[in-house]
């Protein structure tokens, strides 16, 4: 029976990076089968995929990936830790032996000396933890705060440091469900997640959307050469069918129309809204002429910039923190967005004991009303005839490579 690698990913877009991590957890972990779990159409930092889900999950398996799993909203859409638990949840219902991370520290044995760590020093780390958290630090600075606590040497991963930390969370919740899973990692390419600037032939992510929408050539050489060409056509003709790339500022009006005619009562419901958050929301809005100004507006040291993006996605898609915590009691449904032969032929093989499959938001799958309303949001920019068509995906079959 063949063996599965699993890899936790999100592509906006897919790049040289991508492309390397595949290829270097397929060659580490033998397997002869890759499978994604992929954030939708929003991501866990709370911004909107930049082409949709579809799009994306097709690059993936032309380009490496033999099934696509879409990783469910109120799992993707989260902290580290639930954002871990749900695609780790994911892996094991699909009995993937392997897992294979990116990070910027490249060696397992610090992630697993850290875990090591914090379960013998329990009591402090998490005092330590809330104690940062009551002072107004952020979640990552709390916990790296906490660490420091309990570390004496420079043996311990910088968790401030994004892929670390999801590093750390997906091999702690491996452990915490029991996962017969081993995790694996690798160093990541020569760019930082945060780089700005496109550095060839690995350039991140975040400077690749900014230079495609930065520039009124959208794909200059340099972009074209960071990442496979498939992507460039996909993103050129996104761009050209829906008229618009997905970001935070076209929605802008939109979600300062939804908060402007919201009481606060009604903004307390919203998952993430906590602490009296919905009183600054409601009166920056008043002032904020462009998204980027309202989040300057409302960031304090308490909510970073992340945490913001996550509670304004969740206002966009009217998620409420009654409807996440009941979806988070329930076992995550396998949404199959794309697949290979090679992927057929593993599912074939393993359903058994495995969950229903969902190859479409067709009846019986649990998310569909769910899947429906943040569908709407986000093409709720694009030209309403378009709309219909990009909607109309959900219920089509899974891609086939």
């Amino acid at each position: 029976m063949m063996q599965a690698c699993g890899v936790i990913v999100e592509y906006n877009p897919f790049h040289n990076g991508h492309k390397y991590h595949l290829e270097k957890a397929r060659s580490l972990s033998k397997a002869s089968c890759m499978i994604a779990v992929m954030s939708g159409n929003f991501l866990q930092r709370g911004e909107p995929a930049i082409i949709d889900k579809y799009h994306r999950a097709k690059l993936a398996t032309e380009q490496g990936c033999d099934i696509v799993i879409e990783l469910p909203y109120y799992y993707a859409v989260q902290h580290s830790e639930l954002f871990a638990m749900g695609a780790i949840k994911i892996l094991k219902e699909l009995g993937v032996h392997s897992l294979c991370f990116g990070s910027e520290s490249g060696e397992i044995d610090a992630f697993h000396q850290t875990i090591d760590a914090i379960e013998k020093n329990q009591f402090i780390y998490q005092e330590s933890l809330k104690n940062a958290i009551k002072k107004g630090n952020s979640y990552p600075k709390s916990h790296q705060i906490a660490l420091n606590r309990i570390f004496t040497s420079d043996t311990s991963i910088d968790i401030g440091q994004p892929n670390n930390m999801l590093g750390l969370q997906y091999i702690k919740q491996i452990h915490n469900l029991n996962a017969n899973i081993k995790p694996l990692t690798i160093k990541r390419a020569q760019s930082n997640y945060h780089d700005e600037t496109i550095s060839l032939p690995f350039a991140s992510a975040t400077s690749i959307r900014r230079s495609l929408l930065h520039t009124d050539n959208h794909f200059l050489q340099e972009i074209q050469d960071s990442m496979p060409k498939m992507t460039s056509k996909t993103l050129e003709m996104y761009k050209k069918q829906y008229g618009c790339f997905h970001t935070w500022e076209a929605y802008f009006k939109l979600l300062q129309y939804n908060v402007l005619t919201s009481n606060e009562s009604v903004l307390r419901t919203i998952h993430g809204v906590n602490e009296g958050i919905e009183h600054r929301i409601i009166r920056t809005a008043k002032d904020a002429t462009s998204f980027q100004t309202w989040m300057q507006l409302l960031k304090t040291k308490r909510y970073t910039w992340t945490s913001l993006q996550r509670i304004f996605t969740h206002i966009l898609t009217k998620t409420t923190k009654e409807e996440v915590q009941q979806k988070l009691l329930e076992t995550p449904p396998i949404r199959i967005l794309s697949m290979t032969g090679v992927g057929r032929q593993y599912l074939n093989d393993h359903k058994k004991g495995t969950n229903q499959l969902f190859t479409s938001n067709k009846n019986p799958f649990p998310d569909k009303e769910l899947d429906e309303r943040i569908s709407s949001a986000y093409y709720s920019i694009i030209d309403s005839n378009m709309m219909i068509h990009a909607k109309k995906q959900a219920y089509l079959p899974p891609y086939m490579a």
